[in-house]
């Protein structure tokens, strides 16, 4: 008899602590908004676009840890656009000057400069590694990874 309370009491102990569990993921869910589709990225608000917007499938990117392109993030709190957060908000892309060439920091807060570097270079550093791969004529278990785009075209396609 004694065998039965002990478990009727760690069964009640596990269906209150497993419910805290859920719906304390609950509440994190609702508080952390991921965008499981496409992401359409253009200019910011007082910027003229003249290309296409950008469909970002921020899907197909979930095998990367978040802080790759989310630099700043810290992995607890919603994630900021970053044109709005004073990280990429320029709108101007930074001149050189009787100084000289601009700063790195400078140039680097241009919200274009800061995609086409990030996303870009992503994508030419999974080429050029796919390109190292294909050279080394090592046996390989299946298909090399995509890459993305690199090319104008690619990402703002000409608009009919």
């Amino acid at each position: 008899m004694q065998k039965v309370d002990i478990l009727l009491v760690c069964f009640v102990f596990a269906i209150i602590f497993g419910s805290a569990l859920i719906v304390s993921g609950e509440e994190d869910v609702e508080d952390m908004c991921v965008p499981m589709g496409t992401i359409e990225l253009g200019p910011p608000d007082g910027v003229e676009q003249i290309r296409a917007s950008v469909e970002f499938p921020h899907s197909r990117h979930f095998g990367f840890e978040c802080q790759t392109c989310h630099h700043t993030w810290e992995g607890t709190t919603q994630i900021k656009g970053c044109m709005t957060s004073g990280c990429h908000d320029v709108k101007v892309a930074a001149t050189k000057s009787k100084q000289g060439p601009p700063l790195r920091e400078e140039e680097i807060r241009y919200f274009k400069k800061a995609y086409h570097e990030s996303c870009i270079g992503c994508h030419k550093i999974m080429k050029l590694e796919n390109r190292k791969i294909e050279m080394s004529r090592k046996k390989l278990d299946g298909p090399l990874p995509s890459f993305g785009p690199t090319s104008c075209i690619q990402c703002h396609p000409k608009e009919e």
